[in-house]
């Protein structure tokens, strides 16, 4: 009895101190048609080895054309092809595309729902770097934000898959302490990678890194010591879809997609005892299939809520507290709300499913 409630003390203390991250910061539902959206995307096309190639041995040529990278019935298509192609003074006989995000964050929960390509020599990958990577031609770099050269500015792995080793999924974190072939690694099996959808999820914390496949954790990094060599991750780091080619590519290869559902960064709301009652407000379920709540404390407080472009699509006076609202009539994507009252405001985006 007294070890039951130990254990019972124990979880009641974890439920109290476990990050909630239940507030979608960023997101691409991939709803539009024809080429990625480059107000969230970056194209990366430079050769960083010497104008040769890329690291790890990859013989790709990553371009910014539509043929490998374009939306297409509410995803996007990375694709890898076998043809040959000229860049920078260099042929190669494979093209694929590699994305960077035009958003950086610290701590959060990323989501990615994809299906991923298939045939041995293919790598596709799901991954952070460091907003501070000095790397020539990544967006960020462009930007001015280039100072610390990898591995010191923190990799973090969310999915890699290896074509030779089909359905084995493995997350990983470069650091100065441990890089290249990493020993901070997990590996899980996934029946059907290449056949259907899965959540490749990872939520990052002030303590710890925890990487799961449709919710079943494989892998969690949570240094005893957290220093610059082992923790490089309390800066912001920005996301990464691509495709990459192997020496090894099967001779009979022609083309493979990653197929991507949706890309979300989710964070926590902090509410502290300073903040005020318009700000201590949730929005849920989020994604919503058709109707919703937000809980909140405030007093005469308006909603409304946005298109992505700006316009108003629905406003609701003296909004009640966790009363239940429509949202059937939107189609999917992703959406903007304000919550108003004489004194504060916040705004806070969802997803429609």
């Amino acid at each position: 009895m007294k070890k039951l409630l130990v254990l019972l003390l124990a979880l009641s203390l974890y439920s109290l101190n476990a990050q909630v991250y239940d507030t979608l910061v960023w997101a691409d539902e991939f709803n539009g048609t024809g080429g990625v959206d480059t107000s969230k995307w970056w194209h990366q096309t430079v050769l960083p080895n010497a104008g040769q190639s890329w690291w790890n041995g990859e013989i790709q040529h990553y371009t910014d054309r539509d043929t490998n990278s374009y939306q297409q019935n509410g995803a996007l298509y990375l694709t890898a092809l076998k043809e040959s192609f000229t860049d920078q003074n260099v042929t190669k006989d494979y093209t694929s595309a590699r994305l960077n995000s035009k958003f950086a964050f610290t701590y959060g929960r990323v989501e990615v729902r994809a299906q991923l390509p298939t045939g041995v020599g293919t790598w596709p990958a799901i991954w952070l770097l460091g907003q501070n990577i000095t790397e020539v031609g990544a967006y960020w770099y462009t930007q001015g934000y280039g100072t610390t050269g990898w591995p010191a500015c923190g990799e973090i792995d969310v999915m890699e898959h290896w074509g030779h080793n089909q359905d084995y999924v493995s997350s990983a974190m470069h650091t100065p302490s441990s890089f290249g072939n990493t020993s901070n690694k997990g590996t899980q099996y996934v029946s059907g990678v290449s056949s259907g959808f899965h959540v490749y999820a990872l939520e990052w914390s002030e303590e710890k890194m925890v990487f799961s496949v449709d919710s079943v954790v494989h892998y969690t990094y949570e240094p005893s010591t957290q220093t610059a060599s082992t923790w490089p991750f309390d800066a912001p780091q920005y996301l990464l879809l691509n495709i990459a080619i192997q020496g090894s590519i099967d001779s009979s290869f022609t083309s493979s997609p990653m197929i991507v559902d949706y890309v979300r960064v989710y964070q926590s709301t902090s509410i502290g005892v300073e903040e005020n009652s318009v700000e201590q407000s949730r929005f849920y379920p989020n994604p919503t299939e058709g109707t919703a709540r937000i809980k909140h404390n405030a007093h005469n407080a308006t909603l409304v809520i946005y298109a992505n472009t700006g316009q108003k699509l629905l406003e609701i006076d003296n909004y009640k507290s966790d009363v239940q609202f429509d949202l059937s009539h939107l189609a999917s994507g992703v959406y903007t709300y304000t919550l108003e009252n004489n004194r504060d405001i916040i705004q806070n985006s969802f997803v429609k499913q």
